[in-house]
């Protein structure tokens, strides 16, 4: 499959915007594999391979597993690999992720007001949006995996 096009050229304010949503993240109290968690289980609900194949390979850098990496998509079977707030940011990610199915649940959002403060719930909620948005431009634009 071949790039259609450049969207950061063809349109430049929106990628600046995008940015800075991404920037509006590096103060958030989440980690860089809190952050790279989101990004990868985001991608791989969305079946991006050009933000899987960075934020993977981002995951590692900052120390994370390969373990933990290959039992995402299954972390509710492997709970024991993944912390309870781990556990929570994930699921959040995924109802976000696929909003139209029910969206933020009542269940998972009291579950995380017992973890997480309002600013720091925000900051989750945050990124799984900003991943999402990458996620959309990236297989609508035909992004090429890099190598």
């Amino acid at each position: 499959m071949s790039a259609r096009f450049d969207w950061t050229t063809v349109h430049p304010a929106a990628y600046k915007a995008g940015i800075g949503m991404e920037e509006s993240l590096k103060n958030s109290f989440l980690t860089p594999i809190q952050k790279e968690l989101i990004k990868i289980r985001a991608s791989q609900i969305n079946s991006c391979a050009f933000c899987l194949n960075m934020h993977t390979k981002d995951a590692l850098k900052y120390g994370e597993t390969p373990q933990r990496i290959f039992l995402l998509n299954a972390w509710r079977d492997a709970k024991e690999l993944f912390t309870e707030e781990e556990q929570i940011i994930l699921q959040i990610t995924e109802e976000v992720t696929l909003i139209s199915q029910k969206g933020l649940s009542e269940e998972t959002y009291q579950k995380a007001k017992s973890f997480f403060n309002e600013s720091q719930l925000a900051d989750i909620i945050m990124a799984a949006v900003v991943i999402n948005m990458w996620n959309r431009i990236a297989i609508s634009t035909h992004m090429p995996v890099a190598k």
